[in-house]
């Protein structure tokens, strides 16, 4: 018999297919696995259009091991293929008869069964694992059964054989061990349990296979050895898929423990999620989505190794583990999966060939994920301060990421400390509870509440009784700066040049003479402070603290400081203010210092700098200088 070769280009697209499509050998047996589910959907569509007696119970996919003869058989009872199928399906690389099948059958077919295969080369990563290849398939309607056998890119056989029954067997002779690579794997009943569960969990059909077990035998007690009981081995048949997908259930049917504990399975965690969201979309992109908000930080979730995304399956069959596109990164501590059939998935099924269908199912998810969350702060604020405990954080960097792409998707979910209500509060919250003169939306950065809460610059707000947010995370002011407003209100730093509170025209003036009056001594303090500060002047928000530091245009000190600490040899600098309390007894030993000597107005500058440094938790430049120049003055009184 002569041996045909390829209808291909050449056998160098047969390399090609066996060794650089797949990034991972072990999708063999995913993809032979999804022809087999393919064959049994075309007979399953026969049995509905010729009435065929065959009822879905009826179809099954077989797994044998043989480690003896190194063969793994992959058995269907699906339509099976004639001479001509084997020869034109096996014999042409990337003509795909499911593709096919799909095309001709209509729209009957489509709505009644769920083909997988679409390109014509899955079967051929048969090759990665295994040396020769022999299938053995007959034809529904047909007698005479056919054998196909490859080797490789040497070309194929095609033989009459005996075959008792419909469908089709993939028989592979797995590859010897090498010093590099282990074939071994592929025929130990373990690993192909764990292969089947993580590619072929959801194949709509029953794959069965045989395991060997032992169990205890009931013998008298003379025969037993040692007085050890006798153990027999027998062989007992196991399903190993589950094969209904727990997300194409409807709601009603589901309980919540059976949600918590595929959680807990599928994606290795020891507690129930915080929130289970499971979302059935239909229309011109259709997907289920089952996805979960863990109660817990992953362990590894401010790692480099931690890895954001969602299982990505296609009519039930895993494609990727973790699609980082179905997620954007505020969101990428959510787990869980999306199962659609109308992906354009690229020729190996493991990335995909078009991004408009993902972009439009993760637009979707990120809203259905933002609403939920909602409901949550709505409804169960015991259970969102839960979820804002551990995620929190990653909302906010949501907002200064990216130039604030997100902000309008996160705005209404970010919470901050409130001076007035001592506890966490959305920006809504603040917004209903604000006078009607107040223009802005007042905040405070630093280290903590407590600090934030003795700050100087909140004096004249608190005196108001205006709200101020305690900002403690580092990324929070920065947020906020690209949030810039929220629902028209402008965001406020307590630290800001100007306040933006309207003066009367008595304080205004006031103000004004207080300034004038003291103009050459403002002077003398700003120049013995240097370019330390760009502007020294009397303070309007100051109460009962002699001094404080106030930011400039553009980069706070809370900020500077954040940045600062960063791993980086350049160093930024925000434009600092320094603002005295007029109404303060160290303004008057100032103003006193200055009338009587001048020389030591150096000293008392430097003090007062030094002081508001202090009161910002900064670091004073010379500490030695300070405390001289307190013993200084202790000693004088």
């Amino acid at each position: 018999m002569k041996r045909k070769q390829f209808k291909a280009e050449s056998k160098r697209l047969l390399d090609l297919m066996i060794n650089s499509i797949y990034t991972h050998r072990e999708i063999f047996l995913r993809e032979l696995i999804s022809n087999a589910s393919d064959a049994i959907d075309k007979m399953y569509y026969k049995s509905l259009t010729e009435n065929t007696g065959i009822s879905r119970d009826d179809f099954f996919i077989r797994i044998t091991a043989d480690k003896e003869t190194r063969t793994l058989a992959i058995a269907d009872n699906g339509v099976g293929m004639t001479k001509e199928e084997l020869e034109s399906n096996l014999g042409t690389i990337a003509r795909s008869g499911s593709l096919n099948f799909k095309q001709e059958s209509g729209e009957k077919a489509r709505d009644e069964i769920d083909i997988i295969g679409q390109f014509g080369v899955g079967f051929y990563a048969s090759f990665m694992v295994s040396c020769n290849v022999r299938v053995v398939s007959r034809a529904y309607g047909e007698e005479q059964a056919w054998e196909w056998e490859s080797a490789g890119t040497e070309g194929y056989d095609i033989r009459e054989t005996d075959k008792d029954s419909v469908g089709t067997e993939v028989i592979l002779t797995i590859k010897e061990n090498t010093e590099d690579e282990t074939y071994n794997e592929f025929l130990e009943a373990y690993r192909i349990r764990g292969l089947v569960k993580r590619y072929s969990d959801y194949i709509r059909y029953p794959i069965k296979m045989n395991f060997e077990k032992q169990r205890k035998v009931d013998a008298p007690e003379e025969k037993k050895k040692d007085g050890e009981p006798e153990y027999e081995k027998y062989i007992e048949e196991e399903t190993l898929n589950s094969m209904v997908p727990l997300w194409k259930r409807g709601k009603n049917e589901i309980t919540a423990a059976e949600y918590n504990e595929f959680y807990r399975d599928k994606f290795s965690d020891y507690v129930d999620p915080l929130r289970t969201i499971h979302t059935s979309v239909e229309g011109v992109i259709s997907y289920d989505a089952l996805l979960y908000i863990p109660a817990k930080q992953p362990y590894d979730y401010h790692t480099k190794e931690y890895e954001k995304g969602l299982q990505l399956y296609s009519s039930g069959v895993l494609i990727m583990d973790k699609c980082p596109d179905l997620l954007p990164d505020c969101f990428s501590f959510m787990k869980g999966l999306v199962d659609s059939q109308d992906l354009s998935l690229n020729i190996s099924r493991e990335m995909l060939q078009h991004d408009r269908q993902l972009k439009a199912i993760s637009s979707r998810i990120e809203k259905k994920i933002r609403a939920e969350l909602l409901e949550m702060l709505n409804k169960d604020r015991e259970k969102y301060g839960e979820f804002f405990k551990n995620f929190g954080l990653q909302l906010k960097f949501g907002i200064y990421n990216d130039f604030g792409i997100k902000k309008e998707l996160l705005e209404d979910l970010i919470m901050f400390y409130s001076s007035n209500e001592k506890k966490l509060t959305t920006l809504s919250e603040y917004l209903s509870r604000m006078s009607a003169e107040q223009k802005y939306i007042y905040y405070a950065a630093g280290e903590s509440v407590d600090k934030l809460d003795k700050q100087p610059q909140t004096e004249l707000l608190k005196d108001k009784g205006y709200e101020i947010l305690y900002l403690t995370d580092d990324v929070d002011e920065f947020a906020l700066r690209v949030l810039d407003q929220y629902k028209e209100k402008p965001f406020k730093s307590v630290s800001g040049n100007d306040l933006g509170i309207e003066e009367s025209e008595e304080e205004k003036k006031e103000a004004e003479r207080a300034a004038k009056s003291n103009k050459k001594l403002l002077s003398a303090v700003k120049e013995a402070l240097g370019d330390k500060v760009s502007q020294v002047k009397l303070s309007q928000r100051l109460k009962s603290h002699p001094v404080c530091l106030a930011s400039g245009e553009g980069l706070s000190i809370e900020m500077e400081k954040v940045l600062n600490a960063m791993p980086t040899e350049e160093k930024v600098k925000a434009e600092r203010i320094l603002e005295i309390n007029a109404n303060h007894p160290v303004f008057a030993a100032l103003q006193e210092v200055y009338a009587s000597d001048r020389e030591k107005i150096k000293t008392y500058a430097e003090l007062l700098y030094d002081q508001a440094l202090l009161i910002e938790g900064l670091p004073v430049e010379d500490p030695v200088a300070f405390s001289n120049a307190i013993c200084g003055l202790m000693e004088t009184k």
